[in-house]
């Protein structure tokens, strides 16, 4: 069996969980717990004269579809992680806040972004959708699996 139905699934459930992340954080703004996205932000301040030069509703779909794109992507990366770690029932939180570590520490430093969700509130929100990706990338629930 080929590795192919692992790295299917898992791009699926990446994808799933950067869509369930949408969710949580439309609530979380319109609740006034979290100021911006970090996709909202990551794309108005890293791409400011692309930005400028959108009209508001494109800017919103491309946020999006770049967040998705980046969780599918995750999704994909975990299921090339080897089997022992993926199996770990930490695995799938540990490597959502792993991927939000890497955006405060890698990703928004080299765009010069700020943090938009600077309130204590608002950092915790956005750990905490990282961890429902996690969750999601790694359910806790049996996947298909291939010989490894």
């Amino acid at each position: 069996m080929t590795r192919l139905p692992v790295l299917v699934g898992a791009t699926a459930r990446g994808l799933a969980g950067a869509m369930m992340m949408t969710a949580v954080r439309q609530v979380t703004t319109e609740l006034g717990l979290l100021k911006e996205t970090p996709p909202a932000t990551m794309f108005r301040e890293g791409t400011p004269d692309a930005a400028d030069r959108m009209p508001p509703g494109a800017q919103a779909a491309i946020t999006e579809f770049a967040h998705w794109a980046y969780g599918a992507g995750g999704g994909t990366v975990f299921a090339l992680l080897p089997g022992a770690v993926r199996r770990h029932p930490a695995a799938g939180p540990v490597y959502g806040l792993a991927l939000w570590a890497g955006f405060e520490t890698v990703l928004a430093p080299l765009l010069g972004v700020r943090h938009a969700q600077g309130r204590l509130v608002g950092r915790a929100m956005v750990v905490l959708d990282h961890l429902l990706y996690g969750i999601v990338v790694a359910p806790p629930w049996p996947t298909v699996q291939a010989s490894e």
